[in-house]
C-alpha cells in the first residue's frame, strides 16, 4: 500500500516538472519557430517599461519599418545586446539608415547612432522575473546545476517502475528454487571415469 501511494505522489511530482521543463524549453527554444529570440534583461534603463530580469521576446524587424517611439534591441560591438527606445530616425545616408535611442530611464540620449545593420529586432512581449531564471543556467554554476538536476529527473522517471516492481514482489515473495541435482546419467559417467 505505501508503495503505491509513493507511486501515485511521485507521478504527479514528476507529471507537473516535466510539465514545467516542457513549457521552460519552449519559452526558451520553442518559440524560435515563430521567429522570436529571447533575451535577458539585466539593467533597468527601460524601467518601468522592461524590469530587471525580465525575459523580452525579440522578433526581427525590417529597420525601414521602425518608427520614432518603436522600442529596439540591438548589439554594441561584438557581444553587448541593449534594448532602447528610438527618439529619432536618422537618414542623411542613403546607403545606411541610423537611429538615436534612448533608455526610457535615462535622463540623456545615448552617445553613438545605431546603425540598422546593428539591429537584431523589435521587442513584442516580456515575461517578468522569468530572466534571472535563464541568466542563472547560463553560466556557472547553474548550467552545472542545470544539467544535475536534469540527469536526476531522467532517473526519477524511472523510479516509479521500480516501486513496481518492489510493490509486486511483497505480494508475491519468490522462494528460490532448490539447486540442481546432478543427473542420475552424469553419476554413473562420474563413476566410471574414476574407476579408470
Amino acid at each position: 500500500y505505501i508503495g503505491t501511494m509513493m507511486k501515485k505522489v511521485l507521478n504527479i511530482i514528476l507529471t507537473v516538472i516535466m510539465s514545467l521543463a516542457i513549457l521552460f524549453a519552449f519559452l526558451l527554444v520553442g518559440v524560435r519557430i515563430f521567429g522570436l529570440k529571447p533575451y535577458t534583461v539585466l539593467s533597468g534603463s527601460m524601467e518601468p517599461n522592461y524590469h530587471v530580469g525580465s525575459l523580452i521576446y525579440v522578433k526581427k524587424v525590417d529597420p525601414k519599418d521602425l518608427r520614432v517611439d518603436d522600442p529596439i534591441t540591438y548589439v554594441i560591438g561584438t557581444r553587448t545586446v541593449v534594448t532602447h527606445r528610438i527618439i529619432e530616425v536618422i537618414d542623411d545616408d542613403p546607403e545606411e539608415l541610423k537611429f538615436r535611442t534612448k533608455g526610457d530611464n535615462n535622463d540623456d540620449p545615448d552617445g553613438t547612432p545605431v546603425s540598422e545593420r546593428n539591429i537584431l529586432g523589435k521587442p513584442v512581449f516580456t515575461i517578468p522575473v522569468l530572466g534571472y531564471f535563464v541568466y542563472f543556467i547560463q553560466h556557472p554554476p547553474g548550467n552545472a546545476i542545470a544539467i544535475g538536476l536534469l540527469v536526476l529527473l531522467v532517473g526519477l522517471t524511472f523510479l516509479p517502475d521500480l516501486l513496481d516492481k518492489l510493490d509486486a514482489s511483497e505480494k508475491n515473495p519468490e522462494e528460490s528454487p532448490p539447486p540442481d541435482e546432478p543427473q542420475a546419467d552424469e553419476k554413473k559417467t562420474n563413476e566410471a571415469a574414476n574407476d579408470e
